[in-house]
């Protein structure tokens, strides 16, 4: 049974500070829950007989069963799923030595727990696995975040700290550091490399004036047809995925 204790408990989980200080954060839904439990330690899990019977093994410090009722109480979803999951948060280094052959993305202030959740996503879909948020970017661990991830956090490692130093440590090891503007060079017809860091903008300044002099390649993705009337940029996630494409697809 779910006690008023561990409803308080996980639902205070939905405050970054109470995440940040207990080090953990939420999961919810059977597919999702499913691939955590493989990747990270769980604290507890709240779930329903039916998910329960039909399990072998589930790696969980603590087990309670609850009924749908039960979990409208601890959910964050409109239609509460069969299981919410409590996961330790990982701890991560950055090796900046990564970039001298792979690729990595930098997020510059990403404001939205949903762009940020689709980015790691994409990031695990082409084969990028780690993330430099910036300090003041969305919190990973938020629970939109994590939703929206669909289980892509397990494979992508998510760190945060201040991209001036990071760049202009880059800049000094001729490691290339790739942005987009609007007044970049064309994407499809640019040099790119396979390894360097992408950094992608927050969604309504774009890239920081403090880091703009330090990108030595500026990226521009053209619309259709070319100098057509379109929305004055596409989605930052969106502009991600198109960008981590095309430097994808110049490998095969």
């Amino acid at each position: 049974m779910l006690s008023k204790n561990n409803i308080k408990y996980i639902t205070a989980l939905s405050m970054k500070k109470r995440r940040d200080a207990e080090r953990l954060f939420v999961a919810e839904g059977e597919k999702l829950v499913d691939e955590l439990l493989e990747h990270f330690q769980c604290e507890l899990l709240v779930a329903t007989d039916d998910y329960l019977s039909g399990k072998t093994v589930v790696r969980s410090n603590t087990i309670i069963k609850a009924n749908a009722e039960e979990l409208k109480k601890i959910t964050q979803l409109k239609t509460p799923a069969s299981v919410i999951g409590v996961f330790k948060q990982p701890e991560y280094t950055f090796e900046p030595d990564v970039l001298d052959t792979n690729l990595v993305i930098a997020l510059d202030d990403i404001q939205d727990p949903g762009n940020l959740g689709t980015i790691i996503r994409i990031a695990d879909w082409f084969g990028i696995n780690n993330i430099i948020c910036s300090p003041h970017s969305a919190d990973v661990y938020n629970s939109k975040t994590i939703q929206a991830t669909m289980g892509a956090i397990a494979r992508v490692r998510t760190h945060y700290m201040e991209l001036t130093p990071l760049l202009q440590h880059c800049k000094k090891k001729n490691i290339p550091l790739y942005g987009t503007f609007l007044d970049g060079k064309n994407i499809y017809t640019d040099t790119l490399t396979p390894n360097g860091l992408i950094i992608m903008g927050n969604e309504g300044k774009g890239i920081s004036t403090e880091l703009q002099p330090l990108i030595s390649h500026r990226l521009f993705i053209p619309n259709f047809p070319i100098n057509a009337k379109t929305s004055e940029s596409l989605n930052v996630a969106v502009a991600t995925a198109i960008t981590c494409s095309e430097f994808r697809r110049r490998m095969f």
